[in-house]
Formats: C-alpha cells, sequence, structure tokens
C-alpha cells in the first residue's frame, strides 16, 4: 500500500481546536455545553459520579500542552506554572475561598490525608463518620486508630445521612466530622450549612469530601465556614484523573503538621543552592514537588468553561439542570415500574440516581447498555446513572429503553 493510500485511510482526528468557551445568549445553554463534549455524538455517557468525560476545552488544553512539551521542552515551564495559579484562583473563586487556602492534590484521598495525618490527634480523640463513605473518606481515619484516636460510624437511615444522628454521636472528644457531600452510591446530598453550624457550635470541625459535587451545587465558603475540603477533578468536573483541589481554612494552616515536604513547600522554592526550611504561609505548603502540568492545564480549562456558565446563568443553574434530569429519569422508570432511590426532596437531591431491577443482575444491565452505546455503574448494590448538564432527555431515554428490554 502507498504512502498516499495509507494517509487516505488514516481515521479522521477530533477538531480540539477550541481553545475557550463562551455561551451564546440566543442558544440553549446545555446545547452549547453539548457541543463541547464529543462523548455525546456517540454516548449516552451517564457515570459522572466515576470518570467523566472530557470537554473539547480540556482536550485542546492537553492537545497543546503535548505540542509545548514536544516541541519546546522546559523553555515553556513558566507559563504551565502560571496555569497552576489560574486554577487556584479559579478554584477559589468556585467555592469562595481565598487562593492562599487552595492547594493542588492529585486525588481526593491525597487532600484527605492531608488533614487526617497532619492533626494533632491526641490519644481519646475521635473522629465521627457516616455509614456507608466511599473508602477514600473512611481508610485515612481509621487509620488514626494506631494513634489513639477512635472512629466513630453513624448508621444511615436508609440512604439518608441524617444530621441529627451524626450530632448525636459528638462529644467533648470529637474533633472532626468527615462527610461526603453527595453518597457515592445513594446520591444523597447533605445541608452542608446546617452540618457545619451545628458541628461548630460544639466546638467541633468539619471536613467536606466534595468531589461528587464540586462544581455543580453552589457552594461559597465564606458563608459555610467548612475547615477542610478535597476533590479531584476528575468526575463531575470533567477534567483528567489526577488534578484536583483541597482547602485548608486559613486559621487551621498551622495546626496541620506538613508532612510531605518538598521543595516547592518552602518560600524561596527556587533556592536549591542555599536551601533554608520556611514554609509557604499558605495552603500552597502542601505542595511538595513537581505539579502534575498536563492534568492542571486541562482542569484549568475546565473550571473556566464552569465559571462562564455560572457568571451567566447563576450559580444554582447547573445544579438546577442535572436535578430537573434525575427527576425526569426517576418519571420515565416509574412508567416501567422501576422505582429509584433519588431522594424525596429536592434539597437532597443529585445528579446521581440509583435503582434496582428485580431478578436482573446490574452488571447485566450495566453491560447492555455498552452494547447500545449508553454508559453506567453499578453501585450500592444496584445500577446507578449519574447524570451531567450536557445530557439530555435522548440520553436518558436510551438508558431506560434498554432498562426495560432487560426485565422482558
Amino acid at each position: 500500500m502507498s504512502a498516499t493510500n495509507q494517509t487516505a485511510q488514516a481515521p479522521a482526528q477530533p477538531n480540539y481546536s477550541a481553545a475557550n468557551f463562551s455561551l451564546n445568549s440566543a442558544s440553549d445553554p446545555w446545547l452549547q455545553w453539548r457541543q463541547q463534549m464529543p462523548i455525546a455524538q456517540k454516548w449516552a455517557y451517564l457515570d459522572h459520579a466515576a470518570v467523566g468525560p472530557l470537554p473539547s476545552v480540556a482536550a485542546a488544553a492537553i492537545h497543546e500542552f503535548a505540542d509545548q512539551a514536544s516541541q519546546q521542552g522546559d523553555t515553556v515551564w513558566p507559563q504551565w506554572a502560571a496555569k497552576i495559579e489560574k486554577l487556584r484562583k479559579n478554584a477559589a473563586i468556585l467555592v469562595g475561598a481565598d487562593a492562599d487556602e487552595i492547594c493542588m492534590v492529585p486525588n481526593t484521598s491525597t487532600g484527605i490525608n492531608l488533614v487526617a495525618e497532619g492533626f494533632p490527634w491526641q490519644e481519646g480523640d475521635n473522629v465521627v463518620v457516616p455509614e456507608g463513605e466511599f473508602p477514600s473518606n473512611l481508610f485515612p481515619w481509621m487509620n488514626q486508630q494506631t494513634r489513639g484516636v477512635q472512629l466513630r460510624t453513624v448508621p444511615r437511615r436508609g440512604e439518608q445521612v441524617c444530621i441529627d444522628d451524626v450530632i448525636s454521636h459528638v462529644d467533648q472528644s470529637t474533633r472532626m466530622i468527615a462527610v461526603s457531600w453527595v453518597g457515592y452510591a445513594s446520591g444523597y446530598r447533605i445541608d452542608v450549612d446546617e452540618l457545619v453550624q451545628r458541628a461548630h457550635e460544639k466546638n467541633v470541625l468539619v471536613f467536606l469530601d466534595a468531589i461528587q459535587g464540586l462544581g455543580i451545587y453552589p457552594l461559597d465558603l465564606a458563608q459555610t465556614p467548612v475547615d477542610f475540603l478535597a476533590a479531584d477533578g476528575h468526575k463531575w468536573l470533567l477534567g483528567p484523573e489526577g488534578a484536583g483541589i483541597a482547602m485548608i481554612r486559613r486559621q487551621h494552616l498551622n495546626q496541620l503538621r506538613c508532612g510531605n515536604v518538598g521543595w516547592g513547600s518552602v518560600k524561596n522554592s527556587f533556592n536549591y543552592n542555599s536551601p533554608e526550611f520556611n514554609l509557604r504561609d499558605t495552603a500552597a505548603r502542601f505542595e511538595p514537588g513537581s505539579a502534575n502540568m498536563v492534568g492542571i492545564a486541562a482542569l484549568s480549562a475546565n473550571l473556566e468553561l464552569f465559571l462562564t456558565v455560572r457568571d451567566q446563568l447563576g450559580a444554582s443553574a447547573i445544579g438546577d439542570r442535572i436535578i430537573d434530569l434525575a427527576n425526569y429519569l426517576h418519571e420515565r422508570l416509574l412508567t416501567i415500574g422501576i422505582t429509584s432511590r433519588l431522594p424525596e426532596k429536592r434539597q437532597h437531591q443529585s445528579g446521581i440516581v440509583t435503582f434496582d431491577v428485580d431478578g436482573v443482575d446490574p452488571a447485566e444491565v450495566r453491560q447492555r447498555g455498552l452494547d447500545q452505546q449508553i454508559v453506567v455503574s453499578c453501585r450500592g448494590g444496584g445500577i446507578r446513572a449519574s447524570i451531567h448538564a450536557y445530557n439530555n432527555h435522548s440520553d436518558l431515554d436510551r438508558l431506560v429503553d434498554v432498562v426495560a428490554q432487560a426485565t422482558r
């Protein structure tokens, strides 16, 4: 075969030329977002609580990084480093924090361990954690038992994390409540405002695992003073795996021991010849070494997309859109005799809709979906659909059709 023919038969490459995202006020904003999602051309992708697909803006940022790294090497390193600070600033805007309270982490687990391992525990202290947490928000606290810290597990009421029950497990030895904003299997969204207020009334700090809610539901840390927060960007923020953020509230910065340190932890980071161990006065002290530059570039591009939508449509618009779609799926499932676990009250709902098909293994339903380009997960003993703002009724109708087929 000639080189000409080989070139002619090569598969077409996606066009990732769009480096920025903007909304045209005359068009459907969710359709414009959908047009940023190459995966939507083929797949009904309903697995954002696992790993989200990349928007075009994120793919463009990765392509740009690869081109620069291969063609220019570290001559453009200052540009890459500038994206870290841009991401830090935009993450702070997203959650209503100060940029000095934000640090980059490779995943949620790392952010949780910054707190769990760095906190000045005393023997006899305890930490309160709801039942059914994802292991990332369980094991780091369990690991403190070797330091004499007691883990108190709060039973759930069905799918619900009841704040009354959480507070009832608090006593004078409780130092921390660690909880997920949204349950990874149940989709139950807690009232963060109430939890923080009631915990602080008892002088107990709150760690929030925000990975299933960050960027989707409004959170203003200036009004809701969560003490610590962490979230990877690869789920609802639609970033690549390995790039996330953590928030360490300023007044707690010196309370945490910085156990993982390196050249990036100190104020004069580039003073290699005469290094001085003088930790930064910001949460960036928890960034010990070289950053995931490509992941940060992609996540930074995504945050601009999210902030654009929020700025033009309002802080609650993304979450409202997603919850509307979740209710649509719930209602469509009812028409074929299936009741989902979607919480009854809207304030506790999320984009996660988990349901069961009597007599059918969840893995079978998932595989039937994959065979027809529909993606869901198996979680909590059922089928979990996790819906994003760019999804539409057609995506959900396709899933319901597959479920209906499985029940016959």
